[in-house]
Formats: C-alpha cells, structure tokens, sequence
C-alpha cells in the first residue's frame, strides 16, 4: 500500500525525476501549453503551481526570485515567471494549471494529456494564418511591380536617351 507516500516515481531515479520535472516545467513556462503523459502532467502540475506561488510574493520578491532560480536556469523564464505569470495569476487563490486528457498514444498505449496554463488561448495554425502569409507575399510582390512600373513609364525616349550620352 502508498499510504503517505507524496509523489510518482515515474520510473526514474531521484535525480533524473527532479530534472526531468524542472524541463517540463521550464517549457511550459515558455511556451504556456505542453504535450506529455497523464502521469508526468500530473506531477508537474503541482511542481509548477508551487512556483507561480512563490513568483505572486508581493512581501519579499528577491528571495522569492531565488528560491525559483534554483528549480528554474533560464533567466528569461524566470523573468516572464515573475513580469508576466505572477501578475496574470495575482488575484487568483490556486489552480494555476489545466489538464485536458487527449487519449492513449498509438505507439504504446499510454496516457497523453496536455498540461496548460489557465488563461492560454489556442491559436491554431489554420487557414486563417496561411491566407494572411499568402496575402502578404502577394502584397508584397504587387507593391514590388508597382515600384517598377511606374520607373519605367517616367523614363519615356528623352531620359533614356540622356541616359545613353
């Protein structure tokens, strides 16, 4: 029986589960949404809930900024943590995180989840996006020929003579 017993071991030995729990939390830090099994989501949740905690100190911000920066080496992480996270999630009491199940994954079956931030909106790369980058390039290429056209009209026989002399 686990009574009393306070995490997974996610079948790594301590410091190798340590590590694997301050990457998982430095990407989803980053990029606010991440991919990973149930059982690794699980455990980071309550890693990274203890940080966003500790980035909402209003009292003593230096040795809370230290206390992060050791779980977290990315300084621009640690800085977004603390400018953006911290603020975003100031008046909220806890449950700094979601869950959303996804399913067994093909390979072997396991569990998958996606652990996000609360308040992350998903964009999706959809045809929105690819017909603004088309519309764009056009944009681009019309304003390009614009530019040509008009260079050659004003040129007429006068200046390209003048030109040739």
């Amino acid at each position: 029986m686990r009574h009393r017993v306070a995490h997974r071991k996610l079948g790594r030995i301590t410091p190798h589960r340590i590590a694997l729990l301050r990457n998982l939390t430095v990407a989803l830090f980053d990029k606010e949404r991440i991919r990973t099994t149930l059982p690794k989501a699980k455990e980071v949740r309550s890693f990274a809930e203890k940080l966003i905690t500790l980035a909402r100190r209003d009292d003593d911000r230096l040795h809370a900024r230290r206390l992060v920066a050791r779980d977290i080496q990315d300084a621009a992480v640690v800085k977004k943590l603390f400018d953006t996270l911290g603020a975003r999630f100031a008046t909220r009491p806890g449950g700094y995180t979601r869950i959303l199940r996804l399913g067994p994954r093909p390979g072997d079956g396991t569990e998958m989840a996606y652990l996000e931030l609360v308040g992350y909106e998903y964009k999706p790369a959809g045809k929105e996006e690819k017909g603004k980058k088309a519309k764009g390039a056009e944009g681009k290429k019309g304003a390009k020929e614009e530019e040509q056209k008009p260079a050659a009209k004003k040129g007429g026989k006068k200046e390209a003579e003048a030109a040739a002399e």
